[in-house]
């Protein structure tokens, strides 16, 4: 794991010194993504590479980046792994040839683009990556992200004329040390922020710069600055492809086939030159991988865990007796609520831009515990969105199955109705018929469940309801200024032909949740301790495999994630496993009312929101003083204002001439 960084243009009159010097500053500000060897190369062509090393495979001078084949054709700065690069290898040699000069991944990969091109090696690579190559002989940059996303890339022009400057790199702080940077933040991708906690691909905080989607690759020259994107893989066309095609053998066989493939992929990640270990909850996903490994290893797994004190949240006593069930060496830490809170002023550093899953602090934390054992972890993560583990797709499924049958034609108009008052104008009008009411609804916010109820009538389809069931904000009402983009979410639906409504939440899913969300949160607090962070589950091959299967083998008997629990039931009794799910998180909400109330009380000025005028004050207050009389519970929605208005402040505030 590494962290690249780069700019095509603006080297004025064939300084390379000058461009090796901005190369050097723009690297160190991601040193924790590679704290090994630190490298930089720049050419009169325009064009400069920089690379920050963490070492897993080659530890030698040999796997120094940015690196060129033998040719000198192609110089690449590589982040990521590619776990199958050895057969690579055997295929390279079988043509005749090869001369290596060490054995890492990255060598293998330029000597790929030598024999086969750049697309047609990346679609033969099991792995995850980001890089940027230089083709000299074409004067062409080509950028590229691995499958799934779990490795970053930004890219953006920056300045005008001849003096514009294509930025590229693993974070946006390493574009933000180059001289021509000045872009400004984007209200529109403020308004995604606040929709859904992430700014989902491709936009960033800033304008003019984004991020290169899953399974993309980028091409830009000097001659042709537009960059030209092409989709190498898609998971979209790998649902449906699956669906289509489904597994036809019986359950047993299926989970055969499913526990020889994780297998494969665990053992394949198990490769490194450093020590490793891996994540366990005590779940289902990471107790698989953990077991699969444990069972391909001579030697006791190193496991590690987080626990709290504060019930609701603590999972270390399971993951304890499933390390205890497969004898892993297990390290666990206890963490306290000032541990916790120490995190949060790292947040903006960590993450570049605003990211709002709070998860990210027990996520760090646990990063932050195996780092003092190993350089290398596997996770369990990805397991919910392939087989079916969370249960919003259930319940939205359901929603939706009543939903549906009422006309949209009918369902319309009764929506606009319900949405005629606001909410506290319903609750107003309702009050006095509370004492008749359910005892249920007596203490309800009725207004607000009027107005949830209207978003689910007005759906047109299920993408709709999965929309309003994850939104915290209603942008329009909130960011001053900002217009919120169209998405695969909202208003450019995705075919996806064949899928059912529930595979279709599962694949919205994966192309957003997944990605923009839980791949962000864990790579930037892995990288954050220079840990180097791997994910079994989003082996392609397992991915197409899981989206073979049918939905009965996903959720059977009530279970969700079924044949993902009887592959685990090969190596974990069922009684250390069956437990009602738990999330990653820590108690925000408490925290919000005690010891982080002065924080946020700062960041939420009504005064200050006015002056930076991204937010209209109103809402943010009303919600943060309903959640301090403990009337409602607004973390989520809270949260999101608040790593935005933390990242402002770590930026030196509003810069936005819009």
């Amino acid at each position: 794991m590494c962290g690249l960084v780069g700019f095509l243009g603006g080297v004025q009159g064939g300084d390379l010194g000058n461009a090796r010097a901005i190369l050097g500053r723009m690297a160190d500000t991601i040193v924790s993504r590679g704290p090994d060897d630190a490298g930089v190369w720049a050419d009169e062509a325009g064009i400069g590479l920089a690379h920050r090393r963490l070492s897993i495979l080659d530890l030698s001078p040999a796997g120094h980046q940015p690196m060129a084949c033998a040719s000198g054709r192609y110089r690449i700065a590589f982040n990521g792994e590619i776990y199958n690069h050895l057969d690579l290898r055997r295929e390279l040699d079988a043509a005749g040839g090869q001369v290596w000069r060490g054995h890492s991944d990255t060598e293998t990969l330029l000597a790929g683009f030598v024999a086969w091109g750049i697309r047609a090696t990346i679609e033969r690579c099991i792995g995850m990556f980001a890089f940027a190559v230089w083709d000299r002989q074409d004067q062409v940059l080509t950028l590229g992200r691995d499958r799934l996303g779990e490795k970053p890339l930004y890219y953006g022009w920056q300045g005008q004329g001849d003096a514009a400057c294509f930025l590229f790199g693993s974070e946006l702080k390493a574009l933000k040390a180059h001289p021509r940077f000045a872009a400004a933040i984007d209200r529109d991708a403020l308004c995604l922020l606040m929709r859904h906690n992430y700014i989902p691909a491709p936009h960033s905080i800033y304008r003019d710069l984004f991020k290169l989607a899953p399974g993309c690759l980028l091409t830009v020259s000097q001659r042709r600055r537009e960059p030209q994107i092409e989709t190498y893989w898609s998971l979209a066309d790998t649902a449906v492809a699956g669906v289509r095609a489904p597994f036809s053998g019986s359950a047993e066989q299926a989970t055969d086939a499913l526990e020889t493939l994780l297998m494969s992929a665990v053992g394949q990640q198990m490769m490194a030159d450093v020590p490793l270990g891996a994540f366990l909850s005590g779940g289902i996903d990471s107790s698989t991988v953990v077991a699969l490994m444990q069972a391909q290893s001579s030697r006791p797994v190193k496991t590690f865990s987080i626990g709290f004190h504060e019930d609701g949240y603590n999972e270390a006593e399971h993951a304890q007796a499933v390390a205890r069930h497969l004898g892993t060496e297990h390290t666990e830490l206890y963490v306290t609520p000032q541990q916790a809170l120490d995190v949060i002023p790292r947040l903006p550093e960590l993450y570049s831009e605003p990211f709002a899953d709070s998860s990210q602090i027990p996520t760090f934390l646990v990063s932050q515990l195996a780092r003092q054992q190993v350089t290398v972890s596997l996770s369990g993560d990805a397991g919910d969105e392939l087989f079916a583990g969370y249960g919003r797709y259930t319940r939205n499924n359901r929603r939706w199955a009543q939903i549906a049958r009422v006309p949209y034609g009918v369902r319309r108009p009764a929506a606009a109705a319900l949405r005629t008052l606001s909410p506290a104008a319903w609750q107003a009008v309702l009050g006095p018929f509370r004492p008749l009411m359910p005892a249920a609804l007596r203490h309800a916010h009725l207004g607000e469940k009027l107005h949830q109820g209207a978003g689910m009538l007005a759906a047109r389809r299920v993408d709709d309801l999965y929309l309003e069931s994850i939104s915290r904000w209603e942008p329009a009402d909130l960011v001053i200024g900002g217009h919120e983009p169209l998405t695969c979410l909202r208003g450019r639906p995705l075919a996806l032909d064949g899928l059912d409504p529930m595979q279709r939440l599962m694949a919205l899913d994966a192309m957003t949740y997944l990605p923009d969300d839980i791949l962000v949160k864990v790579d930037r607090a892995a990288m954050g301790v220079s840990l180097e962070s791997r994910v079994p589950f989003l082996d392609h091959r397992v991915v197409a495999f899981a989206w073979q299967l049918p939905q009965s083998f996903k959720l059977r008997d009530g279970a969700a994630k079924w044949i993902l629990r009887q592959v685990l039931y090969r190596h974990v009794p069922r009684e250390l496993i069956e437990r009602p799910k738990m999330g990653f998180g820590v108690p925000v909400d408490r925290w919000l009312r005690g010891p982080l109330r002065d924080w946020a009380e700062h960041l939420l000025d009504e005064s200050r929101l006015r002056r930076e005028g991204f937010f209209h004050p109103a809402p943010v207050r009303r919600k943060w003083d309903e959640h301090l009389s403990g009337r409602r519970n607004w973390q989520y929605h809270l949260w999101g204002v608040l790593m935005f208005q933390a990242w402002l402040e770590h930026e030196g505030g509003a810069d936005d001439p819009s």
